[in-house]
């Protein structure tokens, strides 16, 4: 997992530099909200964020990795740091009860104490404000971090009295590299990262053999769809329709084929392009020669023109059909 420093910068450019400058100009807060989804590094960056706050002797805005406060963070058993988790569905009041006894303990450390509150979305309103008094008349130096994937998910009375730090979405470029990493292809790799943003999810699809055979069975389309109409409806028929049978299938498939079209426009600009099909890249360089901008523009909208028809639940068949002729002949059919 991204653990260093250098990596989370890269990771999240912006919030690290945020939280850094935070913690050089002295102007460490009371309360923060870390939102991001999953594999944008909340976890990792908060981790760093807690050390670099209890570091004896860090540098350059850094732990140093060293002191016994870092050997203390990294072994998990600081005095000074605590963590509250959901328990089921929600934090319960009595786990903030607990947390709240730890932090307020006369055998803690002298210096700043810090808490982190997981999945801070499933604070129910008696557990926030059980919380709530602690948040605003903390004992002594301390500095609470709630994180969550959906600040919207948090009452409004915790929200208000924290600043908000924002992560991105991990890079495409990164994902990719990560997806490697673990055993995906890079071919495979270049797709998913275009589906999801999820890293975990994206690994589990880069080995799902139902998301190969939709990666399969939508290139064959655009394979068909550029020779003749006959051919593409041919495929429509028997490969497409008997495969995308429900409504979350039909849309990702639309969205698979999207981005094929996408790639085409994307090497006809520049044939160093990321593709999301790069073992499909010789064959893109062919057909981007014979396509104008023009008429890739019109075949686009006639993909995004078929997943709106989707979600209008317009008769499957008649739509694809539908758009194999938009396709062939990159114009509009009544």
């Amino acid at each position: 997992m991204v653990q260093t420093a250098e990596e989370l910068l890269k990771l999240q450019p912006v919030v690290m530099k945020q939280l850094q400058t935070i913690f050089d100009k002295k102007r460490l807060g009371h309360a923060y909200i870390f939102e991001g989804g999953k594999g944008s590094g909340t976890e990792a960056v908060m981790r760093f964020f807690v050390q670099l706050m209890l570091c004896e002797n860090p540098h350059q805005n850094v732990p140093c990795e060293t002191c016994r406060n870092c050997q203390r963070m990294k072994s998990g058993n600081h005095p000074n740091f605590h963590q509250l988790y959901p328990d089921g569905q929600f934090i319960k009041v009595a786990a903030v009860e607990a947390l709240l006894q730890e932090m307020n303990k006369t055998g803690l450390e002298a210096g700043r104490k810090v808490y982190v509150v997981h999945e801070a979305g499933r604070l129910n309103p008696q557990s926030a404000n059980k919380l709530l008094k602690f948040l605003e008349e903390p004992e002594g130096i301390v500095t609470a971090i709630f994180v969550t994937d959906n600040i919207n998910a948090m009452l409004p009375t915790i929200r208000s009295r924290c600043q908000h730090i924002k992560f991105q979405g991990i890079s495409r470029d990164i994902m990719i590299k990560e997806l490697v990493a673990k055993g995906a292809t890079a071919s495979m790799a270049a797709t998913v990262s275009m589906v999801t943003s999820n890293l975990e999810e994206a690994f589990s699809l880069s080995k799902a053999d139902e998301f190969a055979q939709a990666r399969k069975t939508v290139l064959k389309l655009v394979e068909a769809s550029i020779n003749n109409v006959h051919e593409a409806l041919l495929s429509v028929h028997e490969d497409w329709l008997p495969l995308f049978k429900e409504k979350e299938q039909m849309e990702l498939a639309l969205d698979l084929l999207l981005f094929a079209f996408r790639d085409i426009v994307a090497i006809k600009a520049n044939p160093e392009a990321v593709c999301t099909y790069p073992d499909w890249l010789s064959y893109w360089k062919k057909v981007a020669l014979h396509m104008t901008y023009a008429r890739l523009s019109t075949q686009l909208q006639a993909i995004l023109q078929a997943r709106q028809q989707l979600q209008r639940n317009m008769n499957r068949t008649l739509m694809m059909e539908q758009l194999m002729l938009n396709l062939q002949e990159g114009k509009s059919f009544v």
